[in-house]
């Protein structure tokens, strides 16, 4: 019979559905139900089709229709649900919070009944098939998850870094993050808030650290960015057979675990296997953030803690200071009362790592930081009790590194100019390889598989025959050659052409000041200009004087993807070991390198050579500018736009001298030739293994340029190579 019944009901349901889809009416305007529900689809003998029994099969296993669970059964010896439970334990409530059955959208108003689970009139109301947005905790809003968004609702948590601040703020602990407070309660953000994590920073759904930067939400492969789309909607199961298209080893949802993608190839936990999936990963930063919490209570709160997954409220005294569960440990009067600020706050983001047991394949990366920060968090105040956190890892490689600069520069604006959108977003180079241009778009965590790879799950490299520089220059490692597309982004956004052609548009000598001159900025990372040097002309070149073109190291290692791991951004030391004798990449020097920087050292790595004719440049540009222009000059490598005036003459930039108001400004000629190849030097931390005879030259001219001879008078220029 209640199969029956519920065949039924789903019938009227989906019906129901199918009419609110096409008259598209807004949840908003949904106060009151304004659709009848009509006569049940039959088949020519009178039963219900058998696709709902289908439905119905698929939904009666799974844990939305378990009558002895805990998420149903809490409230029984109260006969009722607490309106502030009823949203997500009852259908009756869910219907409520829509506003399904008449009442105000948001809010519920009446208590649920207990005996009952979530059937198909919580998700197929119209209600619920209008929704098209969710409100976090946090106050966030998010839409356009298609039938998913049924979903956020209850998945979404019930706290986050605002609750968590909230309660700090009325127990009076902002000021002093380690003093304890007997007022103060764990704050809990309930069970299964997978949304949260999948939002990341964008609902805020962890606590957030003040001054850090974190993952958004996290987007898998095109078809696969939803509940729904990795979740059986009616069994809730994942499914994996789809997984497996990708993930060739993955046959059981267990194996799930055991995923670990290319851009995430980090020893986060610091145990040393780099192997395992990043589910462990999570778990092993899980178990740190653990010590770190009993150490901190310890010698802290003075008060030591245990926890418990399955007892509220999940953290306890640890009676016995052995820091483990005991028996009679997990109960309400043995709870802990020491919470400080700072206890709470990592307290809550473990609580939230361990409560979305799917977190790993939801949002690894929003885990992982903030179980990270949890841990630098109480390890600060430790003292001599501190735990060695050398060996853990916040954040994934540069390309895919989330919190970086590179990929966070554009959020308040969102939107990532044109200018910008081919190497700071996961789909720019794909657009300007097809277009060789670029429109402004949102900005994207990071770069993605689809950025270098045109086909999934084949992964199929985007060809690349050549690759035009700033100067004009076409250059490639050779043809379809995997490195080309390094060069796309890794080549700078300057040269000696756009130099000299603001130089000439100045139309004054070289040691005449001109308002007209501006800071020419390279750009970061630009190593395929070191590399291709006088080829492509990324640094400037001098008029009269010869540069060494690109370099030819041995020939396994002439391009990018030769020396260094193409995901994980690491260089291959191992194989430079093969000739070279050196403890360090820096130590690395030919035997026959003459002493460039004049100081007499023959034995340092010839990334000491190109560092002391770097320091020497700057000396001789602040010189040259006080002489010559009556103001000093400071050089920042993180503050744009890098050079400033120094008000105080101390020779370095200090905090308040790095702003936009006081920039240098008093540029010539000589001077913007020889900071632009500072600057070009630093912003190529590889320059010496790049190009080092290249970056000689460079150096070399540029001091002698606005340090005349003398300058250079004991420096040795390398000389210019010819095939």
């Amino acid at each position: 019979m209640r199969r029956a019944q519920f065949i039924l009901l789903c019938g009227c349901m989906l019906l129901m559905a199918g009419l609110s889809l096409m008259s598209n009416m807004p949840i908003a305007a949904q106060d009151k139900p304004t659709t009848t529900p009509p006569a049940p689809i039959t088949d020519p003998v009178g039963m219900p089709p058998q696709f709902l029994a289908n439905y119905y099969e698929s939904w009666v296993t799974s844990p939305h229709a378990n009558k002895e669970a805990e998420a149903f059964v809490h409230w029984d010896a109260e006969q009722k649900i607490a309106t502030t439970c009823a949203t997500c334990h009852s259908t009756s409530g869910y219907q409520d919070f829509l506003g399904a059955d008449g009442s105000a959208v948001g809010t519920v108003e009446l208590e649920a009944p207990v005996g009952g689970v979530i059937n198909c009139d919580a998700c197929h109301s119209p209600a619920a098939v209008s929704l098209q947005k969710v409100v976090f905790p946090s106050g966030a809003e998010v839409g356009n998850m298609g039938d998913s968004t049924r979903c956020i609702v209850c998945h979404s948590g019930r706290a986050s870094t605002v609750q968590v601040d909230a309660a700090l703020e009325k127990a009076g602990l902002l000021d002093d993050p380690n003093k304890v407070s007997a007022d103060l309660r764990f704050v809990n953000i309930h069970y299964y808030a997978a949304a949260a994590s999948l939002y990341g920073t964008e609902a805020k759904g962890g606590y957030e650290y003040e001054g850090k930067s974190y993952q958004m939400r996290f987007m898998h492969v095109e078809g696969y960015n939803t509940c729904a789309s990795c979740h059986n909607s009616h069994t809730l199961e994942v499914k994996v057979e789809e997984c497996s298209t990708c993930h060739e080893d993955v046959k059981t949802v267990e194996d799930l675990r055991n995923i670990r993608m290319q851009g995430s190839l980090s020893d986060y936990d610091g145990d040393g296997n780099i192997v395992e999936g990043i589910a462990a990963e999570i778990e092993g930063m899980q178990a740190e953030l653990m010590k770190a919490m009993q150490l901190y209570a310890a010698n802290v709160a003075k008060s030591p803690i245990v926890y418990s997954e399955t007892a509220y409220p999940y953290f306890f005294v640890d009676t016995n200071s052995n820091g483990k569960l005991d028996d009679g440990e997990a109960i309400a009067e043995n709870s802990y009362k020491s919470f400080t600020a700072n206890l709470e706050r990592a307290a809550y983001n473990y609580q939230m790592s361990i409560k979305d047991p799917g977190g790993f394949a939801h949002n690894a990366a929003y885990h992982l930081e903030l179980l990270y920060d949890s841990i630098e968090s109480l390890n600060a105040e430790l003292g001599s009790s501190a735990m060695d956190l050398g060996d853990l890892v916040r954040n994934d490689p540069g390309h895919f590194d989330t919190t970086s600069e590179a990929f966070r520069h554009w959020d308040a604006e969102g939107e990532v100019p044109g200018t910008c959108a081919k190497c700071h977003t996961d789909g720019g180079l794909a657009t300007f390889l097809k277009n060789n241009t670029n429109i402004a778009v949102e900005p994207s965590n990071s770069l993605a598989c689809t950025t270098c790879h045109s086909q999934i799950p084949d992964f199929t490299l985007r060809e690349v025959a050549e690759v035009t520089f700033p100067s004009g220059a076409k250059v490639s490692f050779g043809e379809d050659a995997a490195a080309n597309l390094c060069l796309n982004c890794h080549q700078g956004r300057e040269s000696t052409v756009s130099v000299n052609k603001a130089i000439a548009s100045a139309g004054v000598g070289d040691d005449e000041i001109s308002d007209k001159l501006s800071f020419r900025n390279v750009h970061y990372f630009a190593a395929g200009a070191s590399m291709f040097g006088t080829e492509v002309k990324g640094a400037y070149e001098y008029e009269g004087k010869d540069y060494n073109g690109r370099f030819m190291h041995d020939d396994d290692a002439q391009t990018c993807t030769d020396c260094h791991d193409v995901h994980a951004l690491t260089i291959d030391f191992e194989s430079c070991l093969d000739c070279h004798d050196a403890d360090t990449p820096e130590d690395i020097r030919e035997k026959d390198t003459p002493d460039y920087d004049g100081d007499g050292d023959t034995d340092e790595g010839v990334a000491g050579e190109i560092q002391t004719m770097k320091d020497a440049l700057l000396t001789q540009l602040q010189a040259y500018a006080l002489k010559t222009t009556g103001s000093a000059i400071a050089y920042s490598s993180t503050a744009y736009p890098y050079w400033f005036i120094d008000t105080n003459g101390n020779g370095v930039a200090d905090p308040d001298e790095m702003n936009n108001d006081n920039r240098f400004v008093a540029w010539t000629p000589n001077l913007l030739r020889a900071a632009y190849n500072y600057q070009f030097v630093s912003k190529d931390p590889g320059q010496f293994t790049h190009n080092a005879k290249y970056i000689a030259q460079v150096l070399y001219d540029s001091i002698e340029s606005v340090g005349g001879a003398k300058a250079v008078a004991d420096m040795e220029r390398p000389e210019v190579e010819t095939e």
